[in-house]
Parts: C-alpha cells; structure tokens; sequence
C-alpha cells in the first residue's frame, strides 16, 4: 500500500501535468490558474486512498481523481464570484484578475471538463460514477442555495446548517471516497460505509474550519481572523450562541449583525467575549469530537484488515488534528 504522503505527491505530480487546451487563451489560461493555486488536494487524495484499500493500481483512476479536483475547483471559482472575493490561497481570485465574465465562462467550461474526467471511469463501474457524481453535484448546488438563503435569515436552526454544511462540504468528501472504493471493486456495503465515513469526517471538519475563523491563529489557518463574524455568516458558531445566550446577550449580538459601520476588532472582539461566555468554544468541540468519533466507528465496520485502514485513520486524524 502507498503511505499518505506518497499519494499526496503523486496526485501533486498528476494535477501539475494535466493536459488543459491552450486556445483560446481566454478561457483556459484562468482554468489552469485555478488548478495550479495548491491546496490540499484533499478530495482525489481521499479517492485514490479508498482506492488503495483495494488495489494498488493508482493510475487506473487518475482521470477522475482529477475530475473530482476539477470539479472542486469550479465551485470554489464561482463561490469566490459569489462572495465578491478578492483572494484565494493568497492569490487573486479569477474575476479579479481577469473579469466576472471570464469567471463564469471559465467555471462553466471547468465543470464539463469535469465530467469528461468522470466518464473515463472503467466500463464496469461508469454508470455507477456518474450517477453518484451527478447527485453529488446537484446536492452541493443544494448546500449553496441553502447557505445564501441563511444570509438573509436569522433564525436558522442547528439541523439547517448541519444539512447545509452536509450538502455543501460533506457529500463531495463522501463521493471521493465511495468512487474510490466502487472502482477498487469494494462490496456495496463498504463503499456505503466509506460514503457515510466522509460525511462525518465532512462535517467535523466544517465545524472545526467554524471554530477557527474564531479562535486560530492566523497564520496556520491561512486567512484572517474573525472573518464569519465580520460578514455576519450563520456558522455553527453563531447559531449556538443565540441559542445559549440570555436576553441581553442576544441584544448586543443582533445589535452587532444589525450595524452598518463599525471597528472591525471590536465587532470581532465582543462577539467572541459573547461566545466565550456561553461556552460556545466547548459546544463546538464536543460536536466535532462527535462527528469524529462516528467517523471512526464506520471506518471500523469496513471489512479490511485494520492496518489496511490505518492510513486513512491516521490522514483524517491529522487532517483534524486529532489524537487517538
């Protein structure tokens, strides 16, 4: 079996030699602009490593490691539109580079090439692929529906954003991996647990990414702090604090999501003072280390050796940072 470090490189090696057409420069120059910003690559690596639980023929699945990568891509393009974002992984975002136009045409052509990847699933297993690439697509489409809805709304329920979170982070990890186990030849009732594995492990790690726009220090988290509380974003977070907050508490946090103009510490400041007084940071933590737990007790039902899955166990435990 490859160690995670080895299929970390090879899809590196792989999205780095990807074959984008040159003409017209227009279109495909953001494209490969988009794909060559790094990142964690974490959706083909978690493919290729279910993968891996059962063969060891990486190659064979290259094409929609990378579609999924692909994929990934243009929705995190057209969400930067969306949010009239001007940076990503410390670069401009592509409508600010070149144009909003060049930012939707680009996306638009992303997603198809996307699903020219897919469709290079072995014959077998192509219908499988694609029907759970295209449910999957279809309930991101969901989660982000969902989370613009949530901005103009200020009673949104723990289980909403759960289900949002679900749709629009969790299922495309649970897809990587369930593909990955289909075309390894897994039985349908592992490639299931693996599905249900990535989304907890989805889930926890939304929550965790919640806690530390709040509370991590910025240059391990790679943006600045305070950012969800600034733009008012219903997070895990906030949602929890109005529920455990009293009266006066929900006051100044409905005061601060109603003002126009502001010092931007100080907003950031007496909403985290608000969180830390209602114990919001042991609430969110209890509920990853939930999501986490769960996580765990699937991979475990997976019928394979447990040193087969001990590479998976142990990426997802660094990727949440998380001890045994």
């Amino acid at each position: 079996m490859y160690t995670s470090k080895e299929i970390i490189a090879f899809v590196r090696e792989q999205v780095e030699k990807m074959n984008i057409k040159a003409t017209p420069a227009g279109l495909y120059d953001p494209i490969r602009y988009v794909l060559s910003m790094g990142g964690k690559r974490l959706r083909p690596v978690l493919m290729l490593m279910a993968y891996n639980l059962y063969r060891e023929d990486l190659e064979r699945i290259v094409p929609l490691a990378l579609g999924l990568e692909t994929y990934h891509n243009y929705t995190l393009l057209h969400d930067d539109l969306m949010d009239h974002a001007d940076m990503r992984r410390g670069h401009l975002t592509v409508h600010k580079k070149w144009n909003e136009n060049t930012a939707i045409l680009s996306g638009d052509s992303m997603l198809v090439l996307a699903y020219s990847m897919m469709q290079q699933a072995p014959a077998e297993h192509l219908a499988a692929v694609l029907d759970l690439f295209t449910r999957t697509a279809l309930e991101i489409g969901e989660g982000q529906q969902y989370d613009i809805d949530f901005e103009e709304r200020n009673d949104v329920t723990e289980d909403e954003y759960i289900e949002m979170i679900r749709l629009k982070t969790s299922v495309l990890l649970a897809c990587a991996l369930k593909i990955g186990a289909l075309t390894g030849g897994a039985e349908a009732k592992d490639s299931d647990l693996l599905y249900q594995f990535g989304e907890k492990v989805g889930l926890a790690f939304q929550l965790q990414d919640d806690y530390l726009d709040v509370y991590g220090d910025p240059e391990k988290f790679g943006k600045k702090i305070g950012g969800d509380i600034l733009c008012n974003k219903k997070t895990y977070m906030l949602i929890k604090a109005f529920e455990l907050a009293d009266e006066e508490q929900r006051r100044i946090l409905k005061s601060w999501i109603d003002c126009k103009s502001y010092v931007e510490e100080e907003k950031i400041s007496s909403v985290r003072a608000i969180y830390d007084a209602v114990g919001v940071p042991g609430c969110c933590n209890e509920k990853i280390n939930a999501y986490f737990e769960e996580a765990l007790q699937l991979l475990e039902k997976v019928a394979l050796p447990e040193e087969k899955k001990e590479g998976l166990k142990q990426f997802v435990l660094t990727l949440l940072d998380r001890d045994v």
